[in-house]
């Protein structure tokens, strides 16, 4: 009888979780379109009349700040950590309404140009679509968990066009390394659908480069690189934490959603590499060091970029738009493993590939921002053609780049606590 029981709730998670990533494709795939399209298309007409910049940010954060007064009654969005709760007090809800609310709040944030991206955006509402189905459906509370991973997992493959990088975004981030049974089983159910819906409606790489090769002399060069990017990724990371502090401590409404979107779109008009996740930038960029290898200028260019994305990201969070790390992350990353070749190839006379840098620096500033080597790997290897030629290289940076952020941040806690 308890086998029977057993089986059924299995078989009951199994359908759930089918319907659940048939759900959370839909959402990711219509909010990823949607977005790419609105984006260029408002980037292209501020483009022509470049003081459009300025204000751009503040629209986009203002309707924001508008629907979330009166159509979802003042409820904040507090990204993942919303899902945490969730998951860690079996009385906490993630509501339906979390559903349209991250999906227009992320998708208005980046097509006015606030400097992130769609991706947590798209976890924290598929996130959303598992935890009401275990509410709507026969299924015991147990299993909320695993409905919510496999939301989420069907979220990133589909966004990333990796079935591999859901399912151990799911594991890492989300179910934070609980490794059982009906946790994988919800999740490799969710991204079966998601690589059949990937099949069915086709999936483009994020990028059109092509990796060909890499050579095992380089790997010296990688950990700098990684360690490099660490420092990076905790400069991000205390940033977000002191701006949306700061910005929290403005009590007018007005001042603390415009104050952070105009700078956010000042910089925008004196660096439109800034505007929105910036996935745009990085073929110009590469197309720049192509034409011209080295050069003072270009090499300023990319340090200001891998240093400002960051903190853009930052203000347009804590003005209240929607997003998190993923897109500033790795165009940061990509932006200083372009510098870091560039500069290694011009004063030490190397000749290191610049296309693998940049997506070694994008794997490595990744997996130090959210703490998950191993989505860094498969996600970053999903994004051009013959990525997977990088596995091992990627592999070294992602490790490493997460254990030198953490040696910072601890030695930084260490110096600021000694007497």
């Amino acid at each position: 009888m308890r086998k029977t029981i057993i089986t059924i709730n299995y078989l009951k998670l199994i359908i759930t979780s089918a319907v659940v990533s048939l759900f959370a494709v839909l959402l990711a795939v219509s909010l990823k379109k949607a977005t790419e399209h609105f984006e260029h298309l408002i980037f292209g007409k501020a483009s022509l009349y470049p003081l459009l910049f300025i204000i751009l940010p503040s629209v986009g954060i203002t309707l924001i700040y508008f629907l979330r007064k009166y159509l979802f009654k003042g409820k904040q969005n507090k990204g993942i950590k919303e899902i945490y709760q969730t998951i860690d007090n079996r009385k906490n809800m993630l509501p339906t309404f979390k559903v349209p609310s991250h999906y227009f709040n992320g998708f208005l944030t980046v097509i006015f140009g606030g400097s992130t991206g769609v991706e947590v955006s798209t976890v924290v509402a598929t996130a959303a679509i598992g935890a009401v189905a275990q509410r709507k459906t026969a299924i015991a509370n147990i299993y909320k968990t695993e409905l919510i991973c496999a939301g989420v997992a069907s979220g990133i493959a589909m966004l990333f066009v990796s079935p591999i990088a859901g399912f151990l975004f799911a594991i890492e981030v989300i179910a934070r390394k609980k490794l059982t049974f009906s946790i994988v089983l919800s999740c490799g159910i969710s991204v079966l659908v998601s690589w059949l819906s990937i099949i069915l409606l086709g999936g483009e790489t994020l990028f059109k480069f092509s990796v060909i090769n890499w050579n095992t002399s380089a790997i010296p060069f990688f950990i700098i690189l990684s360690v490099l990017v660490g420092a990076l990724a905790v400069y991000f990371t205390k940033a977000v934490i002191y701006i949306k502090g700061t910005f929290a401590k403005i009590e007018n409404n007005f001042i603390r959603v415009n104050s952070g979107a105009i700078l956010v779109g000042i910089g925008l008009l004196f660096l439109p590499q800034l505007y929105g996740d910036s996935y745009h930038a990085i073929p110009g960029l590469m197309d720049k060091i192509n034409q011209q290898p080295f050069s003072l200028s270009l090499m300023f260019l990319l340090l200001i970029i891998a240093l400002l994305k960051p903190l853009a990201a930052s203000l347009t969070l804590g003005a209240g738009g929607d997003g998190g790390v993923f897109a500033p992350s790795i165009v940061a990353g990509a932006v200083l493993g372009m510098l870091t070749a560039m500069m290694l190839n011009h004063y030490l006379g190397t000749h290191l590939i610049i296309l693998n840098f940049a997506l070694l620096g994008a794997a490595g500033m990744l997996s130090a921002a959210i703490h998950a080597p191993l989505t860094s790997i498969f996600l970053i290897c999903s994004m051009v053609p013959g990525g997977y030629l990088l596995f091992v290289p990627v592999l070294i940076c992602s490790f490493i780049a997460k254990y030198a952020a953490q040696f910072l941040c601890s030695y930084t806690v260490y110096s600021y606590n000694k007497p």
